[in-house]
């Protein structure tokens, strides 16, 4: 059975991976350890097909060093215990797992041991913040290396590369005379795009061109091809976005499809409503940024294509939700006025007194404890005196932040005007 064409494009030397120069190139931090033979273990983050396991292997390859790999999807503690127990009979070995984000922290805690003593060199690879996604007492021993997106140029010339120098395509000959459709619908995944461009030379005859429409007929799908600068992509995010905060439920879930069929990245889109909660409803419906977290949380875990649902009962919740802004510019305000005054001395009746010093220094005097007043409040100053009477939170006109409003009215009437 023939290997797939990414499989069989794969370089073997650094000289020929494509991209990444920044830590492969001549004189590059990464390059120069493995030609000293001097390897950290290390987490490789990146996006999907940009190089993480052509440089794991390229790195045993170059070494010469027995090389195990695991997938976080389909492997467990057990697993990561086998390789370990093998490696102590080694002199030096090599450990590459895939989507190490995917481990859970016992799993994570296995590799510790054997990482800190060198029996094992770990490359992991991650498309996931690994500040976020791999504990702390594993990255601590682990250098993080950040690959790049490839460009489009880097993407075209690899579909060349392939059509002159593997040994089937180059026989047939085949013209290259357009590439949006290709590039697009792998998503900018080297491996992806590869394989897509020989499922299209499957389906042709010897001498022929490749075109955007050919490649959309054979790959039967219907997305939206973006153009060079990527700005469709940007469009459609944005006639989201607007359609939310719009309040129009129908042109918001349609436009959720679209990004859908475009193959977007299902935690960008979730991402972007949790910002949209509090950016332009806020305390309007605070229960939209509990909903849109909750969203976030959920397609996480439960990945397409059932994530499309959860995405979809958010955003129309969202888009039927009362708008506010106030939030923004609240802070915003705020913002301004840090900016324009400086550090602005804390009043001292509310200053911290933790020590005899600082409270012969009248530090926390007179500060008035809220829950001893009627109505657990005191109406005493809690601004620096420079912006003293400033307001910075204006609620906005909307029925829950109308009752916020008289809330405050009827405490801060006289000092802040509401």
């Amino acid at each position: 059975m023939t290997s797939p064409l990414a499989e069989r494009l794969r370089p073997t030397t650094l000289d020929e991976l494509v991209g990444q120069e920044h830590l492969t190139g001549k004189g590059s931090i990464l390059r120069t350890a493995i030609e000293n033979g001097k390897l950290p273990s290390m987490i490789l983050w990146g996006p999907p097909g940009v190089g993480k396991t052509t440089i794991a292997n390229i790195i045993a390859h170059t070494l010469g060093v027995p090389f195990f790999t695991l997938s976080a999807i389909s492997s467990g503690v057990k697993e990561v215990r086998e390789v370990i127990e093998n490696a102590r009979t080694l002199d030096n070995c090599i450990l590459f797992i895939d989507e190490i984000h995917r481990f859970n922290k016992g799993q994570q805690d296995a590799l510790l041991g054997a990482v800190e003593k060198g029996i094992i060199t770990l490359i992991g690879a991650t498309t996931e913040n690994p500040s976020f996604e791999v504990n702390s007492a594993l990255l601590s021993r682990c250098q993080v290396y950040v690959l790049k997106p490839l460009g489009e140029k880097q993407l075209v010339d690899l579909l060349h590369h392939a059509l002159e120098k593997d040994a089937g395509l180059s026989k047939k000959k085949i013209v290259l005379k357009e590439t949006s459709a290709l590039i697009n619908i792998s998503g900018g995944d080297a491996r992806k795009l590869l394989n897509l461009l020989e499922l299209v030379t499957d389906n042709i005859g010897d001498n022929e061109v490749i075109t955007d429409d050919k490649v959309m007929e054979i790959a039967q799908r219907r997305i939206a091809l973006y153009d060079k600068k990527g700005e469709q992509h940007y469009d459609i995010i944005s006639a989201f976005i607007k359609s939310i905060l719009g309040s129009d439920p129908n042109a918001a879930v349609y436009w959720l499809a679209r990004m859908i069929d475009g193959g977007e990245d299902v935690k960008f889109i979730a991402r972007r409503m949790v910002i949209l909660a509090s950016e332009d409803i806020g305390n309007a419906n605070p229960t939209a940024l509990v909903m849109a977290n909750a969203c976030f949380e959920a397609v996480n875990k439960i990945g397409y294509p059932e994530a499309q649902i959860i995405l979809s009962q958010c955003v129309t919740y969202l888009a039927a939700s009362p708008k506010s802004n106030a939030a923004v510019a609240a802070i915003g305000a705020a913002m301004n006025a840090v900016k324009q005054y400086g550090d602005l001395p804390v009043p001292l009746h509310i200053r911290n007194a933790p020590t005899r010093l600082m409270k012969n220094m009248d530090y926390g005097k007179g500060y008035q404890y809220s829950h001893s007043y009627d109505n657990n409040f005191s109406a005493q100053e809690y601004l620096p005196d420079k912006i003293s009477g400033t307001v910075f939170y204006e609620p906005g006109k909307n029925a829950r932040e109308e009752e916020l409003r008289k809330f405050l009215r009827e405490r801060w009437k006289e000092k802040y005007g509401y």
